[in-house]
This record gives C-alpha cells, sequence and structure tokens, in this order.
C-alpha cells in the first residue's frame, strides 16, 4: 500500500510539474503572469486537460503543438484563464470601509453616486455592494447605480439568475441574509427588490471598459493579480479616465498597483484615490 501511495503521488507530481511548465510557456502568450495564477493552477489546468481531450489530443505536449499551428485555439485557451472564486462580503473589512466610510463619504451631497464591479464573475461583489448601501449606509435620498461586467457570458447568466449555495453567504451578517434571500431548494435566491440595484454587461477588461465616469471602481482579484506588467499600466490608465477626481479605486487584498501609478493615491488597506 506504501508503495502504491508512493507511485500515485509520484503521478502527481509528474502532471503538476508537466502543467506548470506549460502555464510558464503559454501565460505570457496571452499577457498573464505566472505568481498569479500558482495558486490556482490545478483548477486552471483541469480545464486545459479537458479542452485537449476534447480535441482529442493526448497530452499538454500535443496540446501545445497544436497552439502553435492554429493561433486560432489561443482564444480557447485564454478562456481556460478565466478564474471565477468569488463569494459574497469577500475581505470583510473592505466592506465594512465602504459602509462606513467611503460610500457615505462619496454620498454626501450627491443625489446619485455610480459603481462599476469589474470582472464581477457570478455577481457576489455587486450584490454586496447593494447589501452594504441598503443595509450599512441607509441613504434612500441618494440614488445608486451598479454597474457590473465580465467577459464570461455563463458567469453572466449565473449572476442574473443570483440563485446561490449556503457556502457563498457564509461571509454576511445573518440578518442580511433573512432579509435579502429566499430559500430555493438547497439554495438561496437573492430577492428582486436587491437584485433591480445592478445592471451586468458582457466586457472583457482588456479591450473594452464601460464609460464614466464613475465615484466608486472595485477591480479585485483580476488585473493587478494575474494580468501581465504591461497591460496592468494600460488598464490603470484606463481606470483613470473612468473616475472622477476624488473616487476610490479598489483592488484585492494581495495586489498592489503597477508603478508608475500617478494619478492615484494609497488611501488606507486596497484603496486608492483618483487624484
Amino acid at each position: 500500500m506504501i508503495e502504491a501511495r508512493g507511485s500515485v503521488d509520484t503521478l502527481r507530481g509528474v502532471k503538476d510539474a508537466s502543467c506548470v511548465a506549460f502555464l510558464q510557456w503559454a501565460l505570457p502568450r496571452l499577457g498573464f503572469r505566472w505568481p498569479g495564477f500558482r495558486k490556482v493552477r490545478r483548477q486552471v489546468c483541469r480545464r486545459i486537460r479537458r479542452r485537449y481531450a476534447a480535441l482529442g489530443l493526448a497530452d499538454l505536449a500535443a496540446y501545445r503543438r497544436y497552439l502553435e499551428t492554429d493561433p486560432d485555439e489561443l482564444a480557447h485557451l485564454d478562456a481556460c484563464f478565466r478564474v471565477t472564486l468569488s463569494r459574497f462580503y469577500r475581505d470583510r473589512r473592505i466592506f465594512e470601509r465602504l459602509g462606513d466610510e467611503i460610500l457615505p463619504g462619496l454620498a454626501r451631497n450627491r443625489d446619485r453616486l455610480r459603481v462599476w464591479s469589474a470582472g464581477c464573475a457570478s455577481g457576489e461583489e455587486p450584490y454586496s455592494v447593494a447589501l452594504v448601501w441598503r443595509q450599512r449606509v441607509r441613504m434612500p435620498e441618494v440614488e445608486l447605480e451598479i454597474l457590473a461586467t465580465d467577459a464570461d457570458a455563463h458567469m453572466l447568466e449565473r449572476a442574473a439568475r443570483a440563485v446561490y449555495s449556503e457556502g457563498t453567504l457564509r461571509e454576511l451578517p445573518q440578518s442580511w441574509r433573512e432579509t435579502a434571500f429566499r430559500e430555493r431548494a438547497d439554495e438561496l435566491e437573492l430577492l428582486p427588490a436587491w437584485r433591480e440595484l445592478v445592471e451586468f454587461r458582457q466586457q472583457d477588461l482588456r479591450t473594452e471598459m464601460p464609460a464614466g465616469p464613475f465615484d466608486l471602481v472595485l477591480c479585485r482579484n483580476l488585473a493587478f493579480m494575474y494580468f501581465d506588467q504591461d497591460r496592468q499600466l494600460d488598464v490603470l490608465r484606463r481606470l483613470a479616465t473612468r473616475i472622477r477626481s476624488g473616487g476610490w479605486l479598489v483592488i484585492g487584498n494581495h495586489e498592489s498597483l503597477p508603478s508608475p501609478a500617478t494619478e492615484f493615491a494609497p488611501d488606507g488597506p486596497c484603496s486608492y484615490r483618483r487624484v
């Protein structure tokens, strides 16, 4: 049994090493960087294996040869790198600061706020902003518009349905869950009154952005995690044209802005003011 266990572990190690080598070859060709994908490589590798199996190819080496002869396949490979990990109220401290400081400050002496959630996956982030706005900020005299974008049409369909597993909501305050959700089979559905605050749109951040100006942009665990340096700088430059002076850019816990970021001033963890 010990030898069998060792053989399985060795096989897994070989598979992981071969996929890492493939990723380090493929990522720069798509404008991504390896450090961002290190922790999610197994998820990505499973998708890639399903893709080359669907093409009738034997292994990663064969798939690499296929990619080198068929440039159109790069679009399919690119889709394998879309990381869709998300949950409500992810990184609680960020949402608490949004509710206690950032959103109330932006709303002062205003009658409308515009928020953009870039790379919204299945909707947990923009819906969390809607929950914070109504449950924590409570400024009904101010209109809140939330636009949420993602490149993946399937994720956007899930976001529009707004039906989630119990585990996805585990970080939300219990009273919010009771107020904003209803049971649907063994899942929870966000009520229409909350869904109506969010508009979803299919856009790839790398090539397209909505028109500004926005008061707040959340671009978390996407551009500054997975994109290479040149693409990060391009995204940052274009974000600067979409955020009004004095507005906010919020990024992920493990991200930092590329240099130079002269149009943004750091103002607390994961947050920057547009100068």
